[in-house]
């Protein structure tokens, strides 16, 4: 697959988001996961899969804490679709162990603790969902990140020996949200409140006027490094 990337991107340079996900879908039958968090960009690209019954199976990274509006995004797309999006959890003999040995909030005591943290409730579970799988679809956009800008919407995932596709990677923000209220689609509303990435509700806080997208996030942390490891490129 990777040697086909040029063709591949060849394939649907004109197709619309629909589109390019019906083709990925016919190419990789039972081999294709999109990953959502219920944020914005996520929703949207929910919505393109569920509505238009492309067979993408949906799943979701259930950390144990997740913010209450997060889950009130999830139970309203479970109801709003009638189609299933299935959980992962961390393995609860290492959280056990982590939890014991260092408490309940360790991520604020250090990076490496963090991305512990991180690697158990998000990157392990992460692993085992996209097992044995040849495509992976996010709702990743180009201006989300500074880390993200010399990325393209296809692209060959080395680490996890898969193809990656970004539906909306072009879109702005404004181009996101026309969309979910074209199609009065549910969202978190604490994007409302300022929060224009949500994670885990101890790792994130809204974002000041004039802060980076990515500000509220771990924001004791150097700025320049918001990645958790899920979509790391080096």
């Amino acid at each position: 697959m990777k040697e086909n990337l040029t063709a591949i991107a060849e394939q649907i340079k004109d197709k619309d988001p629909v589109e390019a996900l019906r083709y990925f879908a016919a190419a990789y039958p039972g081999k294709i996961v999109f990953s959502t968090s219920f944020g914005w960009e996520d929703q949207v690209v929910t919505h393109l899969i569920f509505a238009n019954d492309i067979p993408i199976e949906v799943f979701t990274l259930e950390t144990g804490r997740l913010f209450p509006e997060t889950y009130y995004v999830w139970n309203r797309t479970l109801e709003n679709y009638k189609k299933p999006i299935l959980a992962y959890y961390p393995q609860a003999e290492a959280l056990q162990e982590m939890v014991n040995a260092k408490g309940p909030n360790s991520f604020y005591e250090s990076v490496e603790n963090r991305k512990e943290c991180c690697h158990i409730r998000k990157l392990a579970p992460l692993q085992r969902a996209i097992s044995g799988k040849d495509c992976w679809i996010t709702g990743i956009r180009s201006e989300q990140s500074l880390n993200r800008t010399d990325m393209t919407n296809l692209e060959w995932d080395e680490q996890n020996n898969l193809l990656k596709f970004h539906p909306i990677f072009h879109w702005s923000l404004e181009e996101v949200k026309a969309y979910i209220k074209k199609h009065n689609i549910v969202y978190n509303t604490l994007h409302d409140k300022g929060f224009p990435s949500i994670g885990c509700a101890p790792c994130t806080r809204a974002v000041q006027e004039g802060e980076d997208f990515r500000a509220g996030r771990w924001w004791w942390e150097d700025q320049s490094k918001k990645e958790c490891g899920l979509h790391a490129t080096k």
